[in-house]
C-alpha cells in the first residue's frame, strides 16, 4: 500500500492512499496538532468529500481499531499451523482493575500461560511489554496462548 505524504503549506501534513474504489483516504495534521479524518471524492482526489475533526484520544482509538486487528491477523496467520495456539485482543476498560497498573501486577502469564506479544495504545505499537510496561484504558493487548488461557485472561482484566 503507498501512502503518499503531502506537506500543505500553513496547514499542515496530509497522508493518504487509495483506496481498490478511488477514493483517498488520509489524515491531515494540522500545525497546530489537530487531526482530521478525510476522505476524497472519487473523480477528484484534491476534493474533500468528508472531513471529520478528531481530538488525540479519537484518534489514537481509531489508530488501535484499525490497528490491532491487522496484527492479530499477522500472529493468527503466522500460528496457523500450530494446533491450539490463538491470539486475542484484550481491552483494558475505564472499569477494570488494572487501568493504572503495571502488565506484572496482572500476572497473566503466570495464572493463564497467556503470553502478551504487544500492547496498542493511542496508535502506537508497543511490542513485548516487559512487566513493568503501565496499563491505561483504551490499551489493547495482543495476547497469544490456548483458548481457555485467553478467556481467563479476559476475566482477569475485568474483574482482577
Amino acid at each position: 500500500m503507498n501512502v503518499e505524504v503531502t506537506p500543505l503549506p500553513g496547514i499542515g501534513v496530509r497522508k493518504d492512499f487509495a483506496t481498490r474504489n478511488g477514493r483517498r483516504v488520509g489524515v491531515v495534521t494540522h500545525r497546530d496538532g489537530h487531526v482530521e479524518l478525510i476522505v476524497s471524492k472519487t473523480d477528484d482526489p484534491d476534493a474533500c468529500l468528508a472531513s471529520l475533526p478528531l481530538t488525540n484520544d479519537e484518534a489514537g482509538a481509531l489508530a488501535n481499531l484499525l490497528g490491532a486487528p491487522q496484527l492479530v491477523a499477522q500472529l493468527t496467520e503466522e500460528h496457523r499451523d500450530l494446533p491450539g495456539i490463538n491470539t486475542k485482543q484484550l481491552p483494558i476498560r475505564g472499569a477494570s482493575p488494572f487501568d493504572g497498573r503495571t502488565l506484572g501486577d496482572t500476572a497473566m502469564r503466570t495464572r493463564t500461560g497467556v503470553s502478551v506479544v504487544a500492547v496498542m495504545r493511542a496508535g502506537q505499537v508497543h511490542p513485548s511489554p516487559t512487566p513493568d510496561f503501565n496499563l491505561t484504558a483504551g490499551d489493547v493487548l495482543v495476547a497469544v496462548g490456548t483458548s481457555d488461557g485467553l478467556e481467563s485472561a479476559v476475566k482477569i482484566l475485568r474483574y482482577g
